[in-house]
């Protein structure tokens, strides 16, 4: 029996984002897409950037389909400063300007360390730490100039806290991000803006996927490893960004949120490997201690 059957209905009604713009970098696919999806859904005039102007296209016509509510795109290099620059130069000129940003663009892949050179180091850290400070700084700025307030919210990872071999680059990167998030919580309350992060653990997009699982290993023994014994959906990822971001949540800043299936908890256990012994087991154990 599946107990954790993913609801991915919203469970907001469709008006409440209908006076707020959304920023969303990697918005073209991917978790990017779906939460792009979900912000129109809700009635926020939403913008998607990102390098690919193809998939940038291909979203918005996506989108605009479900939604019948316009998406504005923009090329953009996040790890460009200029590029950056001209993204809000391009959201002040269109009366867009974002107050509520979400830092999504991501890079990874898997890799011994010994075998990367510090060019693939210095990619992933660009995209990943110097990516989202280079959007959080030129569009903080505009929020704190326009006293509207604001709201960022960072997607980061499970392994940003725990350390993860073999995405060494990633990791160090999303943990600086995670720093970056409470850091600006605290600083930057008083002009009314909040930032949280939300920590995926194992949700299938294609272009993740085919880098970090290429043989399909993880999806092979996710049920030996999460709890809920699936794989996470993309839109349970978006519903729980637009509760944070909302005004429902208005309290809530400085948090990195968990979003996994139970993952960490269950490979931080000492014991939970015990799931897999014969029930003899327990006899035994019962036994010796005399229960």
């Amino acid at each position: 029996m599946n107990f954790f059957k993913p609801l991915i209905d919203t469970p907001f009604k469709n008006y409440i984002y209908k006076n707020n713009v959304i920023l969303i970098t990697g918005g073209g696919t991917g978790l990017g897409k779906a939460m792009a999806q979900k912000y129109s859904e809700l009635g926020g005039k939403v913008i998607i950037c990102s390098r690919n102007v193809n998939n940038l296209n291909q979203a918005k016509d996506d989108i605009e389909k479900i939604t019948n509510n316009t998406v504005y795109t923009k090329q953009c290099d996040i790890t460009n400063i200029d590029n950056v620059r001209e993204l809000s130069e391009y959201c002040n000129n269109n009366n867009i300007n974002p107050n509520i940003v979400i830092n999504n663009s991501a890079g990874n892949f898997l890799c011994p360390t010994e075998n990367l050179s510090i060019n693939a180091f210095n990619k992933i850290i660009d995209i990943v730490l110097k990516g989202s400070l280079n959007i959080t700084k030129i569009f903080g700025d505009t929020m704190i100039k326009n006293k509207n307030g604001g709201n960022f919210l960072n997607i980061t990872t499970t392994y940003a806290d725990t350390g993860s071999g073999y995405v060494v680059p990633s990791s160090i990167s999303k943990a600086a991000v995670n720093n970056l998030t409470k850091s600006l919580a605290s600083e930057w309350g008083k002009y009314g803006i909040r930032f949280n992060a939300i920590a995926p653990g194992p949700i299938y997009t294609e272009g993740a996927f085919s880098r970090l699982d290429p043989l399909g290993n993880l999806q092979r023994n996710v049920k030996k490893t999460l709890p809920t014994s699936r794989l996470g959906q993309p839109e349970e990822l978006a519903n729980l960004a637009t509760y944070v971001t909302s005004d429902y949540c208005n309290w809530m800043t400085g948090n990195i949120i968990n979003l996994d299936g139970g993952e960490l908890v269950k490979n931080s256990g000492e014991f939970n490997s015990l799931d897999n012994v014969d029930p003899s087991f327990w006899d035994k154990i019962g036994k010796k201690s005399k229960l």
